[in-house]
């Protein structure tokens, strides 16, 4: 996901975004508990899109003070 794509977004539609990646990566992170997963790189991309998100928020924040 890019940074370009998540700035057009408003602040609630970033926030359930990012709730849906954290489920995401706790659902990753419980298939390598178990040796399910097959792709350990997406644990990884996750991460950082959540990452990416919060960072468009402050900055979304920031802006409006």
């Amino acid at each position: 996901m890019k940074a370009k794509e998540l700035r057009n977004l408003s602040p609630e539609e970033l926030k359930k975004k990012e709730m849906e990646l954290r489920r995401e990566l706790f659902n990753l992170r419980f298939q390598l508990a178990k040796g399910e997963l097959q792709n350990v790189r997406r644990i990884r991309t996750v991460k950082k899109d959540i990452a990416r998100i919060l960072t468009v928020a402050t900055e979304i924040e920031k802006k409006k003070n």
